[in-house]
């Protein structure tokens, strides 16, 4: 498996990779009184949601400052395509939890977020 973003492929690869296929409907979707749907999709955008583990801090921050962009391009396998995809895409909040010092070493856990098309 391949992930590049902006190019470049990540600096770790995640515990947890999964891509999802989001429907985007316009304002005028929604059931009517009698519960009758009415939907207007105008668009279907992907979501990849990333996780890792443990990481050394020089690793964190290489994988945050891939994602500081307001937008950035994102190669990935799309399991609906069937074949690698570049989308342009932001990305969500990014968590990341100190789990472990020793001295000047700290090794980072729980660093996950989601990589939105736009």
């Amino acid at each position: 498996m391949i992930i590049k973003i902006n190019g470049a492929e990540i600096a770790e690869y995640p515990q947890l990779f999964s891509v999802t296929q989001t429907d985007i409907d316009s304002e005028n979707s929604g059931r009517t009184a009698d519960g009758t749907l009415t939907r207007d999709r105008i668009a279907v955008k992907r979501k990849i949601e990333m996780e890792w583990g443990l990481l050394d801090w020089n690793i964190i921050s290489k994988l945050l400052k891939m994602v500081e962009d307001v937008t950035f391009s994102v190669y990935y396998p799309d399991p609906y395509e069937g074949t690698y995809k570049t989308i342009t895409a932001y990305v969500s909040d990014r968590p990341a939890l100190a789990a472990v010092s020793k001295g000047d070493e700290i090794k980072w856990s729980g660093l996950k977020f989601s990589i939105v098309e736009v």
